[in-house]
């Protein structure tokens, strides 16, 4: 890259450093990729707000997809790094950023084997992300990408890849799939409160707006997990136009299994025809183009006393922020006579 300081303008008409940082700052990015995808493996990825289950919701379909004769690989992309820990009966697994560091620091390279573990034919991995207040989650994302290309992520055999992103952040690390096309389709998780619709609706409007500018990837649909029927999350997927590919219940044993590590998603259980179904689902539902909602629309979906959407804004006065202290000052306007 040129050297904007390296030169100034003079008297003779050179190009101004002003002149160049508005020509360099006028370059486009570079286009998203709009090639048709060939991939035999699909490479999934799954968006929700944090703590709406979909650790819980891939480790159970993972498992399922696995024991279905499926060759799956779950990758945690969410800086708590908690993606396999039900997987793996709360175990945390190393993950390839905190591997990465200290192999570095000795000197060594990465190996397969160092980041990436198995059970009962899932392969799973975290990305991990920096320490609390030294980084940034979403650049983490992006280093542990390049990390994994390196270890030769385009060259691996899976039927399915299922990346596990927080998205209820905006930053760009985290929509690298969407941005960079390195997935086919999106699938969001969300439950009835306004918190989880409103993340799961920015999702949606990221997917538009990659697509705008070329890119391929789609919404193929929306997991309600603690569904307790009162039926905002199935009206927000038919109003963007997204197809239900399960709604898991809020339900007791449900619960309890999952805080204790429990798979549920296992051939026989009394949980296991959801997850085949959601399995079959995910494997079938083609990407879409979602019609994301504006603020009233997903206000709509709820009852005036749950969202408060019935609250009028009273504007603020100066007299009020400044309290009884407050006095009018006379305006510095100049008033001209008229001629």
């Amino acid at each position: 890259m040129t050297d904007l300081h390296a030169r100034t303008s003079d008297d003779h008409g050179a190009e101004s450093y002003d002149q160049r940082l508005a020509a360099e700052a006028a370059v486009e990015p570079d286009p998203v990729v709009a090639s048709e995808v060939k991939k035999e493996t699909q490479i999934i990825a799954i968006y929700g707000k944090g703590g709406i289950g979909k650790s819980f919701t891939l480790s159970n379909l993972s498992y399922m997809m696995a024991q279905q004769g499926k060759k799956v690989l779950l990758i945690g992309c969410d800086p708590k790094s908690d993606t396999t820990s039900l997987l793996f009966g709360g175990k945390s697994c190393p993950t390839i950023i905190e591997t990465s560091t200290k192999k570095k620091l000795a000197g060594e390279e990465v190996e397969i084997g160092d980041v990436c573990f198995v059970r009962d034919g899932v392969y799973a991995m975290e990305l991990g992300g920096p320490e609390v207040g030294r980084g940034c989650g979403g650049r983490g994302i992006i280093h542990g990408f390049e990390l994994l290309e390196k270890l030769g992520f385009h060259e691996w055999d899976f039927d399915y890849v299922l990346l596990d992103f927080l998205g209820d952040v905006v930053c760009g690390g985290f929509g690298l799939p969407i941005a960079r096309d390195m997935c086919q389709k999106v699938i969001v998780v969300g439950s009835n409160d306004l918190q989880s619709l409103y993340v799961a609706n920015n999702v949606c409007s990221a997917v538009e707006y990659f697509r705008k500018l070329g890119g391929n990837v789609g919404v193929a649909g929306m997991v309600i997990n603690k569904d307790d029927q009162t039926g905002e999350a199935q009206a927000f997927a038919q109003s963007v136009g997204i197809p239900v590919l399960a709604a898991i219940p809020a339900h007791d044993d449900i619960r309890k299994k999952s805080a204790n590590y429990q798979i549920i998603g296992t051939p026989g259980s009394e949980w296991a025809p959801l997850f085949e179904e959601l399995a079959e689902n995910v494997a079938e539902a083609p990407p879409v183009h979602p019609t994301p909602l504006d603020n009233d629309g997903l206000l709509g979906l709820f009852d005036g006393d749950v969202t408060g959407r019935n609250v009028v804004l009273t504007p603020a006065t100066p007299a009020a922020m400044r309290g009884k202290s407050f006095t009018p000052k006379a305006s510095l306007e100049v008033v001209y006579d008229e001629a």
